[in-house]
This record gives structure tokens, sequence and C-alpha cells, in this order.
């Protein structure tokens, strides 16, 4: 894998680590073990909150698969779900802790540059979870405890075999400018925090006219890959441009007329990260539910689920996909620089696919 950023991650994380009490900072001395994880949680008053709210970007259908796994194990605890892309979650969060309303116990963000700013906003619970022993530094926060990347989501090509030859379709990101493509591909919406990863990489990598020759094609933009993939096996677009690779595998899984692209130049992706928020007003259930998620069985249900690359060295790849280190992925190294873009991207972006 190539220009992930882990140490930058890292460092980044460091400068922006909040200041945290004792009594929520350190892990326990002895964890219990369940049934294939290790928590640090409370079961008995994990079971009498009796709930569990997440918000996070992945699609309902694919989440209530991981969530029914957690279900079967933990029948007393309810799981409520909330689901919005990116841009639209974080907004969400912070209207909430504005107004004093703690309603979200577990937060999952694809962009990065949110993760960092809620940290630096004092905005996690610091919960060092023993499952964190098994990843790496680069995919947790600094210290520990406050998020950990529970999924990575690379994008690439994808088009409808039935429309479009192998021969004629694009392999690199280049070709996927030909004029033919025009009013015949999509993209995620600005909200989407991979569609900004691929908007900031490419831009670096193939230069910033690119994505001026790219609104010549008039994409279509969508809030979900779900949406993608149902116009693409529809007929409605013939390409998808920034196609999440979990997105192809699922459809494929479906027997869907689909194929896959990952050119040579790399493919943009984001982390999933993964986090109990302060002020949860189910604190235990949130506890226990990460500690579940964060392991090997937990990470399992995520990529059956929701086809999905887990960091976890023990954990294999979703159902017919390739390992994720068979893929040269493009993440961004400077943090901050890519946080502090977001306005750009999303005029620029909106521009693009023709919503302002």
């Amino acid at each position: 894998m190539r220009r992930i950023g882990l140490q930058a991650v890292a460092v980044l994380a460091a400068m922006l680590a909040a200041p945290v009490s004792a009594d929520d900072a350190a892990p326990c001395a002895n964890p219990r073990q369940l049934d294939g994880f290790r928590t640090c949680a409370d079961v008995a008053k994990a079971e009498q909150e009796g709930e569990v709210v997440i918000y996070s970007t992945n699609p309902e259908s694919g989440e209530a698969k991981v969530l029914a796994v957690f279900n079967k194990m933990f029948p007393k605890i309810k799981t409520t779900y909330v689901q919005l892309q990116s841009g639209a979650l974080y907004a969400k969060v912070l209207a909430e802790r504005q107004a004093r309303s703690d309603l979200v116990d577990i937060l999952q963000l694809s962009d990065m540059g949110m993760v960092l700013d809620f940290q630096k906003k004092a905005g996690y619970l610091r919960y060092v979870s023993p499952e964190m022993a098994a990843y790496k530094n680069g995919y947790k926060s600094e210290p520990a405890g406050h998020w950990t990347w529970g999924a990575v989501a690379p994008a690439g090509l994808a088009y409808n075999p039935k429309v479009v030859a192998a021969g004629e379709a694009p392999k690199t990101w280049a070709e996927a400018l030909d004029p033919k493509w025009t009013d015949a591909v999509n993209v995620k919406a600005s909200n989407s925090g991979l569609q900004h990863a691929a908007w900031f990489e490419l831009r670096q990598t193939l230069g910033p006219d690119y994505w001026k020759k790219f609104a010549e094609l008039k994409p279509r933009a969508f809030e979900s890959y779900v949406q993608q993939y149902d116009r693409l096996v529809n007929q409605q677009d013939k390409l998808i441009h920034t196609a999440q690779y979990s997105g192809y595998l699922e459809w494929r899984a479906k027997d869907a007329p689909v194929a896959f692209v990952a050119p040579p130049g790399g493919l943009p992706a984001v982390s999933e990260s993964w986090g109990v928020v302060g002020n949860a007003p189910h604190p235990n259930a949130a506890r226990l539910y990460i500690d579940w998620f964060l392991s090997p069985i937990g990470q399992k249900a995520n990529a059956d689920g929701l086809y999905v690359h887990s960091v976890r060295a023990d954990v294999a790849a979703p159902p017919g996909g390739l390992p994720i280190t068979q893929f040269k992925l493009l993440m961004p190294e400077d943090w901050q620089a890519f946080l502090a873009s977001r306005p750009e991207f999303q005029r620029e972006w909106d521009r693009v696919t023709g919503l302002r």
C-alpha cells in the first residue's frame, strides 16, 4: 500500500489529543473473556441500559446484517441506527452537541479530517478497548481510545459489461475523461468522505485540470453507492467514477452485471473510524459494542455484511474480494490540509455535478 500516511495520522492525532479524566482513560486490568472477544464493559449494566444508538455512513441494508449478529449475541440490547453521508452526519452530531442533546452512543465517519476535528473538540469518550491491541498504531488515535479504523474502503471504476465491452472500458483515471462517457457517468455527492478523498488525491496525482475536464461529462451525483450501482445495473448510466469496491462485491454477489477496474495509478480510499461519543446515553452498551465490533467476530460480521476490508491481520478479505494489500491505496498524508480543503471541494464538486 502506498501513501497511507499512517505516521502522519499518528503524529497529528497526538497533537490533537484532548485531555481526558482518569476514570475513562485507562484500560481495565482484567478484561472479561466472552464468546470470541474480550470486554471491559459491564455487561449487566449494558443490558439494563437496553439500547445502543449508532450513527454511521454505511447503507442500512448492509448494516442491518452486522447489527443482527450483535443482536443475536445480546438480545436484551436494542440497536438503533441512523445513516447519513459523512458531511451531513457530522453536521448533525455537531448540532446535537451545540443543543446539549445527547442522542448518539457510537459514531462512525469516513472522513479522517472530521474524525480528527471531533477529537480536537473533545467529542469522543476515551475508551481503551482490549481489542485495540490488535490494531497498528496508525489505525487508531493517539492516545488510543478515541477512535479506531473499523474498515478501509477503496474506490476505482465500475461499468456494466452488458452495455460496455471490456475493451471499451476505461483502464486508467485519464481514460475515464473520454467524451463518450458524457451524460452516462455517476459519482457521489459532496457530503461523501470517499468522494472528498478522491477529489483531493486525484487532483494531486493528475493535476487540478482533471476535475475541470471531468465536469464536461455532466456527471450525476448521488448520496449512496446503492443508487450508483442500481443505475449501472438498470443501464441508466454506463460508468461509475470513484466506484466503491465494496459496492461492486455486493452487487457481484447478487449476480448483477458489474465489472470493476483498479487503475494502476492507485485507488482513492477512506477509513471508517469508529468511537464512543462523549456523554453517550448508553455508555456501557457503547463500550460493549465497540469491544465486539473491533474483535475478529465483529470485523468478520462487518466484512460479510458490508463487503469492506478490516485492517486486522487476522480477519479475511470480504467475500469474493481481493486482500487489501493487493491494492495501491491513495490516502492523504497531510490530514490538516485535507480537512481545510473541504469547503473548496464542496464548492467545486457541487459545480461539477450541476448542483450550483
